[in-house]
């Protein structure tokens, strides 16, 4: 299945050169290649069944057929040695402690704009940045509880931040469901291997929002989704179920008082911490969106005044803006007085007038992104565009120019996938997740995003993106984790 594999000057996650695994995943190599082929095959049509019978899917908004898809799923793990991981948690970890400062300030005291460390007006310009948050004291002084930073790794091997996901970040419900296929797949795998379980994240989801939630006796908990219509509604019943929790729409929601209560069949219960997959605009029409149909009237007031507590904070997005994001190095070294132990991939900001010009002369050679845009959407991938593609991307960046950002083209490694009968080499990103409660933990895998047209560096599932387990191993391959 691997006679034909080429690699082709990028970085491969499992061989070093065709046919030939790198040293730390030797182990795993051969017991893969002692599966006799018909055998995988099988495997991998089991897998795709199962997931079709437990319902994984998400709507891809636009699409013809609106229609729920399963997301597309390769049965070969990628795997991630301990000595890796390590440095992963310990970079993860220092930029969401400073991205975490950042925001406190900057709806405080604004010391780092008034330092120039940032530009206010970059800051203070962003469609996410919310007047309504100054001022405000989230629980514990935690905004962001929930974080999924999209991470790439060069064909020298380093692994970069491509961009933090700060608001509703989704996919963790694929990061839970693949291992549980991949376990029942290669059971004696896991038996050989020692691979760090991810199954626990609820648990600490759940734990995140015991520590935010008002000091009561007795307490309850929800998931807030937008509703069945929403392209991750899956994930959000599953995550409500696997925590024992309430999964609630805008609608099952009332506050008085200054309290939120939910409506039972024994009547109006008080909850008091909402993992919430709402966007800010739609959250409360008192105070963003009024023509907002899934928010909670009074929810924001209430939440000001400690009675309910949200995950994430609202006015988090800033910081994940894609202008921001260019100064996440220094906003690290002002609030940690420390280097940034992962790198970010090189940024042009259109806003900047010498980038302007640079990135308008360069547009067959770089990717250019909207700033506030998500799952691959307000995307020129400058390369591969037509001139007349360019050439109308070109008016929307000079029309708005702080409305985006410019990166060269990175070639993302590749990891084997089954295409037909045999494995190719497909593009791949890393999704880590992080949660912020009573410290930072970092799920051990995460989310592996496969784009499985040939030659596609776009990952994300709504542009025909799948996914893949995520292998952390220690001990006997590639170091202990600290």
């Amino acid at each position: 299945m691997f006679s034909n594999y080429k690699i082709d000057g990028v970085w491969d996650e499992l061989l070093q050169s065709s046919g030939v695994p790198r040293p730390e995943f030797e182990p795993f190599f051969q017991a893969l290649a002692a599966i006799p082929e018909h055998d995988y095959l099988r495997l991998h049509k089991e897998a795709e069944r199962a997931l079709i019978r437990t319902g994984i899917t998400f709507v891809v908004y636009g699409d013809k057929e609106g229609q729920e898809k399963i997301m597309p799923f390769d049965l070969l793990p990628r795997i991630v040695t301990g000595q890796d991981w390590n440095r992963l948690e310990k970079g993860l970890i220092q930029r969401i402690q400073a991205l975490n400062l950042f925001l406190d300030d900057i709806y405080h005291d604004q010391k780092i704009l008034k330092d120039k460390v940032v530009p206010a007006d970059l800051v203070l310009s962003a469609t996410s940045f919310r007047k309504e948050c100054v001022g405000l004291n989230p629980p514990e002084g935690i905004w962001i509880h929930v974080t999924g930073t999209d991470l790439i790794r060069d064909p020298a091997g380093e692994f970069l931040v491509l961009e933090d996901n700060l608001r509703c970040p989704s996919g963790v419900s694929y990061v839970l469901e693949n291992r549980d296929l991949v376990k029942r797949a290669f059971p004696h795998l896991f038996e050989k291997l020692n691979i760090r379980p991810v199954d626990h994240y609820p648990d600490m989801l759940f734990e995140v929002l015991d520590h935010i939630c008002p000091r009561v006796t007795e307490k309850r908990f929800g998931v807030l989704t937008p509703g069945v219509y929403n392209s991750a509604y899956f994930e959000h019943s599953f995550l409500a179920r696997k925590m024992g929790v309430e999964l609630v729409e805008g609608q099952d929601l009332v506050v008085e008082n200054d309290r939120v209560f939910i409506r039972t069949t024994q009547g109006f219960e008080p909850i008091h911490a909402i993992y919430r997959r709402i966007d800010d605009d739609f959250l409360d029409p008192k105070v963003f969106r009024p023509d907002s149909m899934i928010g909670v009237p009074g929810l924001f007031q209430a939440y000001k005044k400690g009675n309910i507590a949200l995950a994430n904070a609202p006015g988090t997005g800033v910081a994940d803006d894609k202008a921001l994001y260019a100064y996440v190095p220094d906003i690290i070294r002002y609030y940690l007085g420390e280097d940034a132990v992962l790198n970010n991939v090189p940024t042009y900001l259109c806003g900047r007038e010498k980038d302007l010009g640079f990135v308008l002369a360069n547009l067959d050679k770089l990717v250019v992104k909207a700033t506030n845009e998500s799952g691959g959407y307000g995307m020129l991938m400058g390369h591969q565009a037509s001139q007349a593609q360019r050439d109308e991307f070109a008016l929307k960046i000079q029309a708005n120019p702080r409305g985006y950002i410019a990166q060269p083209v990175v070639n993302l490694s590749q990891a084997p996938t089954l295409v037909g009968d045999h494995f190719e080499g497909r593009r791949v990103d890393l999704r880590p997740y992080v949660l912020y409660g009573k410290e930072i933990k970092v799920i051990p895998g995460g989310l592996t995003r496969v784009a499985l047209k040939p030659g596609s560096l776009v990952v994300n599932s709504s542009q025909g993106g799948g996914s893949k387990d995520t292998w952390v191993i220690q001990d006997t391959m590639g170091g202990d984790h600290a």
